[in-house]
């Protein structure tokens, strides 16, 4: 089997690159670095059945000899990345898109699109399942991530229809774990980080609003197996353990040993107040639920994380 991961040294990807490996599979690495690193995989360059491919996915890609699976992750995916890079982010969650569509509409390939929970913007209704439309402002400074992955899905959903390519699309809830970025902008790596460095730590607004977090290993184990379906709409990804920031920030704070105290700043335009996946779909077509429950995440990723603050250091 040849897989083909766009977003291949990002923090997901890697993993995705890993788990393919491991199953046999030749993978094509495909990343042009903006988010990336190839610190992510550097360890799998030494495999002779591993290629890596620098390219932007938003222009087209040539690719010799077959291709079985197509799994498109490129995409700046934390505030502070696609707020940065707001033009990338709309034009591979559109060209990019289309770009790797049609290049699984020609190898005949599996397609997996990796969207996102926030394609349900700040939601009217919780837990969120996957039939609920969203709640998204087209013209907020969050917009070019939700309205790039919203439509991606709408062109993923044209080519099953329209070409019959055997397309799949995965709705990520927030996720951690090994190789996250400490710069990243997200909860997980801004909070373990100001932790772990003994800094203030930032939760905004009043710190009511909640998340649901899903260690990576659990979302490559979900996501593999929706590829080996034949289940073409949206399927919702993540931990129905719902927790306020404020609580997750103590939590961390108890797991680190830290002294650090609490601050609380102005919430960002948007911010979702709740976020909780309804994981039924998953359960029944996938036979799937996380195992590995948040404080033993947590406590291998703040691991993780110190090793990267000593390095810093």
């Amino acid at each position: 089997m040849r897989t083909l991961i766009t977003g291949g040294a990002g923090f997901v990807g890697s993993h995705l690159c890993e788990w393919f490996l491991r199953d046999g599979h030749e993978v094509l690495c495909v990343d042009n670095t903006i988010t990336g690193s190839l610190g992510n995989v550097e360890h799998l360059r030494g495999n002779e059945r591993f290629t890596f491919i620098r390219h932007d996915i938003s222009h087209p890609l040539e690719i010799d000899g077959p291709v079985d699976n197509i799994l498109h992750f490129a995409s700046p995916a934390s505030p502070v990345d696609y707020l940065r890079h707001p033009i990338p982010t709309l034009k591979v969650g559109s060209l990019g898109t289309h770009n790797t569509l049609g290049l699984a509409k020609l190898k005949k390939a599996r397609y997996l699109l990796a969207s996102t929970s926030e394609v349900y913007g700040d939601p009217e209704k919780h837990p969120q399942r996957e039939d609920y439309w969203g709640h998204v402002n087209p013209i907020g400074v969050r917009g070019v991530y939700d309205e790039a992955k919203r439509f991606a899905e709408a062109m993923t959903m044209a080519y099953y229809r329209s070409h019959n390519v055997n397309t799949h699309i995965v709705r990520i809830f927030n996720t951690y774990g090994e190789r996250m970025r400490l710069d990243d902008g997200r909860v997980v790596p801004n909070l373990m980080g100001q932790a772990l460095r003994g800094e203030p730590m930032t939760v905004y607004g009043d710190g009511s609003q909640t998340r649901s977090f899903c260690y990576v290993s659990d979302l490559v184990d979900g996501i593999t197996r929706l590829l080996a379906t034949d289940f073409h709409e949206p399927v919702n990804l993540g931990n129905p353990n719902e927790v306020s920031i404020v609580d997750f920030a103590r939590e961390i704070r108890e797991l680190s040993g830290t002294r650090s105290e609490i601050v609380f700043k102005p919430l960002p335009q948007d911010d979702p107040k709740v976020r909780r996946p309804d994981i039924t779909r998953a359960r029944q077509l996938l036979g799937w639920e996380p195992r590995i429950d948040r404080r033993e995440g947590m406590r291998r990723t703040l691991e993780y994380f110190r090793h990267k603050v000593g390095i810093q250091q």
